[in-house]
């Protein structure tokens, strides 16, 4: 079929190998989409000879083997999408002669080796998503004047090094995502100034610096959206200058309207205590993560004034202080983790209005008092507080001194053998000691009544009138055995 030139067969179970006479279909064919099939065997090498072809989709099905290099002849290729199948080995250089490729996506494979530098030379290329492989080396440093990156992802290989300062020159980059990785370097402050950057994403790496440091832009990250940091080393307060200016995260009428970018995106964040894997990033979509690092003092309370923030994890760090009460601001706030700090105080009654809230943690830190009684606050159970050994009230079985509320101390030890106790003054220990020994005195009578028959009425009264008679009878036969036995007996003469 010589003038065919758009062939869509995807979303089937088309199994087997893609044969090589495709590469027949040279002069018109513009559109080819076999995506979610089954799919086995190699890539042609063949499809090189398609040089019409613009739109090239491969993707989830089990394809093996390399990348041919006889894919670098497309040089009309603009969207190659070949991620979720089975290849290995590395990128073949010549996928540097595809100057007109738009969007490469090669995720989850198995592919390896180091990332080609010419990528940063490719002023046409706006999505570039290698993430799950195991690319190794560092990140191509050569990204030009001329980028027009979008979106970035790397997540999930073994790259290390720093991260390039060239990405500074990628003014429309909206999402980076290096997270998994082995990368290290201080934070990056220079992508500051980034002024369309949505999406970034450092998580598990080596990071390192202080992240309160003073900086001489006005506005830092105002149209991030997500800011995911977990799992570094960086130090020093919490970088209240980013919570003063994150204007994405502060009111309704400043959200980013929707674009291309946002069907792009796959980002695997910690969301309510779980990893998941977001595959599409909705204008409403806020969340910041800065959780297992070595952050110390207070939490300030600027970060109540991200009134669409859903998403705030600050768990496993050094923070100390109260919770300010300002979080109650945070009315779209759906998760709230606040774990294994030194934090102490009350637990704000301000907490209590934020009714999306689906998940709190804040176990394991220092908090006193009772907490706080809602319709929202009762749907968490006990691990939402475990590790507070003086915060009181329900869920907790630890009961304040006062259920009315007005009471904010948890009892101590000591209150709680009045709470059991009697009028009298006698707690339980003392009457438990006082049954215990009654048992065994009242065992060892009963005994002595059982073997010796005696006082006869008591003894008639619980086995009966009978059982004394026979227990007598018992004793007069062990006594004439025993007669018997001592009486010596005659012997017979012989005649």
């Amino acid at each position: 079929m010589s003038s065919l030139a758009w062939i869509d067969l995807s979303s089937n179970t088309l199994s087997g190998a893609l044969p090589s006479e495709i590469g027949n279909m040279k002069a018109l064919l513009e559109y080819l989409n076999l995506q979610y099939n089954a799919l086995t065997g190699t890539i042609p090498r063949e499809m090189g000879n398609m040089e019409a072809l613009r739109f090239l989709y491969l993707e989830n099905n089990s394809l093996t083997g390399t990348i041919p290099k006889e894919i670098g002849n497309l040089h009309n290729l603009q969207y190659m999408w070949l991620d979720s199948n089975k290849l290995i080995g590395e990128l073949p250089s010549s996928i540097c002669n595809l100057t007109s490729l738009h969007a490469l996506i090669l995720s989850n494979n198995t592919l390896e080796g180091t990332i080609p530098r010419c990528f940063g030379n490719l002023s046409s290329l706006t999505i570039f998503h290698l993430n799950e492989n195991q690319f190794s080396g560092l990140i191509p440093s050569t990204f030009s004047e001329g980028c027009n990156l979008v979106s970035i992802n790397l997540n999930g290989n073994k790259l290390q090094g720093p991260l390039p300062k060239s990405l500074i020159n990628c003014r429309s980059l909206q999402g980076l995502d290096v997270g998994n990785n082995r990368i290290q370097n201080e934070f990056p402050f220079w992508m500051e100034v980034l002024p369309n950057l949505r999406v970034l994403v450092l998580r598990s790496n080596k990071f390192y610096g202080n992240m309160s440091l003073p900086s001489q832009t006005k506005i830092p990250f105002h149209n991030l959206q997500v800011l995911d940091i977990s799992r570094n080393r960086l130090v020093g307060s919490l970088p209240q200058r980013y919570f003063k200016n994150f204007k994405a995260m502060k009111e309704e009428n400043e959200k980013i309207t929707s674009n291309e970018f946002e069907n792009y995106v796959e980002m695997r964040l910690t969301l309510k205590g779980l990893d998941q894997l977001l595959e599409r990033l909705l204008s409403a979509f806020t969340t910041i993560d800065l959780s297992s690092n070595r952050f110390s003092g207070s939490i300030p309370n600027s970060i109540g004034n991200l009134k669409i923030l859903k998403y705030l994890n600050l768990s496993h760090n050094n923070l100390i202080g109260n919770i300010p009460s300002s979080l109650g601001n945070l009315s779209e706030l759906e998760s709230l983790d606040l774990s294994v700090n030194k934090l102490d105080g009350e637990i704000p009654s301000e907490l209590t209005g934020l009714t999306f809230l689906a998940k709190l943690n804040l176990s394991m830190n220092n908090f006193v008092g009772q907490i706080p009684q809602s319709k929202q606050f009762s749907t968490f159970e006990n691990d939402s507080y475990v590790g507070n050994l003086r915060l009181c009230g329900v869920p907790l079985t630890r009961k304040c001194n006062d259920e009315n509320g007005h009471g904010m101390k948890p009892q101590e030890d000591d209150d709680e053998e009045d709470e059991f106790g009697f009028i009298d003054g006698f707690g339980w220990r003392s009457v438990v000691m006082g049954y215990g020994s009654g048992f065994i005195v009242g065992i060892g009578i009963g005994y002595i009544i059982i073997r010796n028959g005696r006082p006869r009425w008591l003894v008639e009264f619980f086995f009966g009138i009978g059982y004394n008679n026979n227990n007598n009878n018992k004793k007069k036969k062990k006594k004439k055995k025993r007669r018997s036995r001592a009486t010596p007996t005659p012997t017979r003469r012989r005649t």
